[in-house]
């Protein structure tokens, strides 16, 4: 997921706007289905639900023959199959042990891996292409999954201790995943993350009724590269804690009034990445809207009116392997913020048996 500040999730220019909140369908189904536990009730179905679809799909993220060639659209080959390996990754590290969705997980992250041919044509990228950086962004997904390759470090690690890598000109939110890569492979950040992170829409605590699609996508991005995709949400600040847990509900209800479905999974995944206790309530309002948008076969359009078409195949791949990877993400994030704060309650609450759904 390595969407630019002036891109939606496939690389077309987003300019569609996010409403701001009003009395559409989605948001009285939000307001109706906000009862403690809405969430928890949807929540495995949706993520064992996306997951299988991604795993009947696995072979559209197959690398083509000629992915090396200067032809070769990154944003249709690479950038999905990295996508694959990071939410994977992220899916496979917050479920249990010897359920069937960390099983899952874990095998679509090993065929991402086998496609790469265990690193070898990340290798031959880097050297194709020794100034970009998304051989290295993809890497990193694997690296901080234990999964390296040495002969691609070998030659990353002069390149990125060169003038030129340190000044890239790029958004500072890419900044950022850029420095998290780094994190994840274990060398040396070219620069310091909080100087970054003060630079992005959401370091500058931009007025919230700015809000729309780009900067929307380059918020979720910030939080997902500062937490490292969710496993450290305690490397959010207090102030950009406090103002997220303000202004998500508003956000999430335009995107449902207007039909971003992917950008609603995405704040869901941000909502779950905050440190201490979930946003229940954001989450019991929102979970049953977007598990009523999953089509029966798994997957989640990016955006537009849902298809209830039986058909097994309701939408173009390319319209929907994201915002069901998203939305799988997400659930698996907000069941382990869900359950943690269950957790934690159960400990505090003299006479109160535990209880985990």
């Amino acid at each position: 997921m390595t969407t630019t500040a002036t891109e939606d999730p496939q690389g077309r220019p987003a300019r569609e706007r996010v409403r701001a909140p009003g009395a559409s369908e989605a948001s009285r189904a939000a307001g109706a289905s906000g009862a403690p536990g809405a969430a928890l009730a949807v929540l495995p179905g949706v993520l064992a639900s996306a997951l299988a679809w991604t795993d009947a799909h696995r072979t559209r993220f197959a690398l083509p023959d000629d992915v090396l060639e200067p032809h070769t659209q990154v944003n249709a080959t690479l950038k999905p199959l990295g996508e694959l390996a990071q939410l994977g990754s992220t899916i496979r590290r917050t479920t249990a042990p010897g359920t069937p969705e960390h099983e899952l997980a874990g095998d679509l992250v090993a065929y991402a891996w086998e496609q790469l041919h265990e690193g070898a044509l990340l290798l031959e990228l880097l050297r194709a292409e020794p100034f970009a950086a998304y051989p290295y962004e993809i890497y990193a997904a694997f690296a901080g999954y234990g999964l390296r390759h040495e002969g691609f470090e070998a030659l990353a690690r002069p390149l990125t201790a060169t003038r030129a890598w340190a000044h890239t000109e790029q958004h500072a939110n890419r900044q950022l995943g850029l420095v998290n890569s780094e994190r994840r492979v274990g060398v040396v950040t070219h620069t310091d993350a909080g100087g970054v992170l003060s630079r992005t829409w959401l370091g500058g605590l931009s007025e919230p009724w700015m809000f729309e699609g780009p900067s929307g996508y380059a918020l979720t991005h910030t939080v997902f590269h500062l937490t490292d995709w969710g496993r450290m949400p305690d490397r959010v600040p207090g102030k950009i804690d406090g103002y997220l847990r303000t202004w998500l509900p508003a956000w999430a209800d335009g995107c449902l009034e207007s039909g971003q479905w992917d950008l609603t999974g995405e704040l869901l995944a941000v909502a779950a990445s905050l440190p201490g206790p979930a946003p229940s309530e954001l989450l019991d309002a929102v979970w049953p809207v977007l598990a009523d948008v999953q089509h029966p076969t798994g997957c989640v359009p990016e955006t537009g009116e849902p298809v209830r078409d039986p058909a097994p195949d309701p939408y173009p791949f390319i319209d929907c392997y994201h915002s069901t990877l998203v939305t799988a993400f997400a659930a698996a994030l907000s069941l382990r913020s869900l359950r943690q704060t269950d957790a934690r309650t159960d400990e505090t609450t003299p006479g109160r048996e535990r209880h985990t759904p």
